[in-house]
């Protein structure tokens, strides 16, 4: 097995690591803090039914969690992030547990300041506000808590509620354990005629493989393991959205939808907007599909011929050193100071470059506010791993940015502008490249890769955007979501956004069956609308230079200061009007008619 002639850990140079002692110097300095801060719990009861007595006692509560919230987050990360190095080792899987049962303590012992915030007159607010100015720093997190005062109930009520949603969490739970403990594919044969037990890791690169019959085989096998139990799929899901709906209407909103968006206060319209925009460049998505169909030589294109590249015989190798130069190159439009910040980071142990074994798998991009932040990659000598880098250093720029400007309490940021900094990196990366590669093969691989990211994220991502829509809908106007009403109008959909020249298999009528994120209901559509937003400020970065800079990198320092339609539209992109997504899929466009020009020749 290849896994056995990975490095340990202690076999990888240091030069190669990321450098933990920046939080904490020893595992002995991180146990005295885990310590004190569970001993500094206690203060919390000394703030309980006083938030409303005065301006100084609210800001002396809000100053108490924020230290010692920044304090658990050195404590968590440090730990989490040790693990990460080797999950094998025991020490660090206990300093994770513990570290994760002092945050849910720490919720507990806080869950009394929402109800006493809302139960405080806003007239008395103002007052506080009038009194003290050092409340004024605290007036955009208040306005957020307290523009949801219709939907929050009582407090016997909330505790109900608090309650029922770990029943709640039943169908995602239930989901989770089917799909990834129980559910066992049978073997299909491989490109060598080998027997090979079929995952759900290995699929993908089945589905990428150059011999149809073995595409064929993986797809047709998974789905109809999916079928057996397709019933328990759709109860499931059925409760999952019953759920939603439940607690929408409870909470007084007019739908699960509009709930779901309200958490970022993102309009309806948005969601709308992004589906209706998608729908009008169909005819833009059938013309790459007709042209994959007719690179790959076939009289049918079916849903398993989807994911094969059209110009497999490219093999780039880029080793980390020159994958950092290419990086480097194509983040030369951000300015001087986001490359000064960016080799900062690639000089100064934030990155953790190398497989190991034991260690997490993937990539990501952490940190606390005290230290910079961290990125942890698994570094191959491919292509996709030098995006990894652009992308991971997206998010820790977007973070190290933040946490400059902003205060704690404002330098995180929202999950909806979250991908943002790292797809507009990856962006600007892939037109450096397609501006200065001379091998038409090259060129091609290029724009396949970049053509497979926009079918991926705008198309498909909105595809089951619109779905979750659609069930939603259904469950609230009293129907039930069976496996055949399921089925029946998720491959209309899938027939509708892949188009004429692809055959809608009666397979991929299933695919509803095993996409985790239904059981996260209206999170998918940020996958669009964030790569969106991206695509459009890269085009505006390298159309209008210096101030569309100025702009997006007020953007990356102002974490949650303000909320996410808010700080994107600063930035240049209106995601209220179908504008950004406009721009992203006349990119796409222009890379279908750069492709079949290039294929052409």
């Amino acid at each position: 097995m290849e896994h056995a002639k990975l490095k340990s850990r202690s076999e990888i140079p240091d030069e190669y690591k990321w450098r933990l002692e920046d939080i904490f110097p020893s595992d002995q300095a991180w146990e005295e803090e885990f310590v004190k801060v569970e001993k500094s719990l206690e203060q919390a009861s000394q703030f309980q039914g006083k938030l409303g007595g005065s301006a100084d006692q609210l800001i002396a509560c809000f100053e108490w969690m924020d230290g010692v919230g920044s304090d658990l987050e050195e404590i968590y990360t440090y730990a989490r992030m040790r693990r990460d190095e080797d999950n094998r080792e025991a020490l660090y899987q206990g300093m994770t547990d513990r570290a994760g049962a002092l945050s849910v303590k720490l919720g507990s012992a806080l869950a009394f300041v929402v109800p006493e915030l809302l139960a405080i007159p806003e007239k008395r607010l103002a007052e506080f506000s009038k009194t003290n100015p050092k409340l004024e720093i605290y007036d955009h997190a208040l306005e957020d808590i307290l523009r949801k005062r219709q939907h929050v109930l009582s407090t016997a009520e909330e505790k109900i509620l608090a309650e029922a949603g770990e029943m709640a969490e039943a169908p995602s739970m239930i989901f989770g354990m089917a799909n990834n403990a129980d559910l066992k594919f049978p073997s299909i044969k491989d490109e060598k005629g080998q027997e090979v037990e079929l995952t759900k890791g290995n699929y993908s690169q089945f589905m990428e493989s150059s011999d149809r019959i073995v595409r064929k085989e993986a797809f047709e096998t998974l789905y109809h393991t999916y079928q057996k139990q397709i019933n328990t799929w759709a109860a499931t899901t059925n409760a999952n959205v019953k759920a939603d709906a439940f607690f929408a209407k409870v909470r007084k909103y007019p739908s699960a939808i509009e709930s779901s968006l309200d958490d970022d206060r993102v309009p309806l319209t948005v969601y709308d907007a992004l589906i209706k925009t998608v729908r009008e460049y169909l005819p833009e998505m059938y013309r790459y599909m007709r042209l994959r169909k007719k690179m790959l030589g076939l009289d049918e294109l079916h849903m398993y011929d989807i994911y094969v590249p059209i110009v497999p015989e490219v093999k780039m190798e880029i080793p980390y050193p020159e994958a950092l130069k290419m990086v480097r190159e194509g983040l030369k439009p951000l300015g001087e100071i986001y490359l000064k910040i960016l080799n900062e980071g690639f000089d100064s142990h934030w990155v953790d470059i190398y497989e190991n074994q034991g260690k997490t798998s993937g990539a990501y991009s952490w940190g606390t506010y005290r230290s910079h932040p961290y990125v942890l990659l698994n570094h191959q000598d491919t292509l996709d791993s030098m995006f990894t880098i652009a992308h991971e250093m997206g998010h820790s720029l977007h973070t190290y940015l933040s946490n400059q400007t902003q205060p704690h309490l404002y330098a995180g940021y929202k999950i909806f502008v979250a991908e943002v900094a790292s797809t507009l990196n990856e962006a600007l990366v892939m037109e450096h490249l397609l501006k200065t590669t001379e091998d038409p093969k090259v060129l091609a691989y290029l724009l396949n890769h970049y053509l497979e990211q926009f079918r991926g994220t705008i198309f498909r991502q909105t595809m089951f955007a619109e779905f979750e829509q659609n069930t939603h809908a259904w469950v609230e106007h009293g129907e039930a979501l069976t496996a055949d009403l399921l089925s029946q109008q998720y491959l209309k959909l899938n027939q509708e956004y892949y188009g004429p020249d692809v055959v809608s298999d009666s397979e991929i009528a299933l695919e509803w069956t095993r996409i985790p994120h239904f059981y996260n209901s209206f999170y998918v559509y940020k996958y669009a609308t964030g790569f969106s937003a991206a695509t459009a400020l890269a085009r505006k970065i390298l159309q209008e230079g210096e101030p569309a800079v100025k702009r997006y990198l007020s953007f990356l320092s102002s974490g949650s200061s303000d909320y996410p339609i808010e700080l994107l539209r600063k930035a240049g992109v209106d995601m209220e009007t179908p504008g950004p997504v406009k721009e992203a899929l006349e990119v796409f466009k222009g890379l279908v008619d750069r492709l079949e020009k290039v294929l052409e020749e």
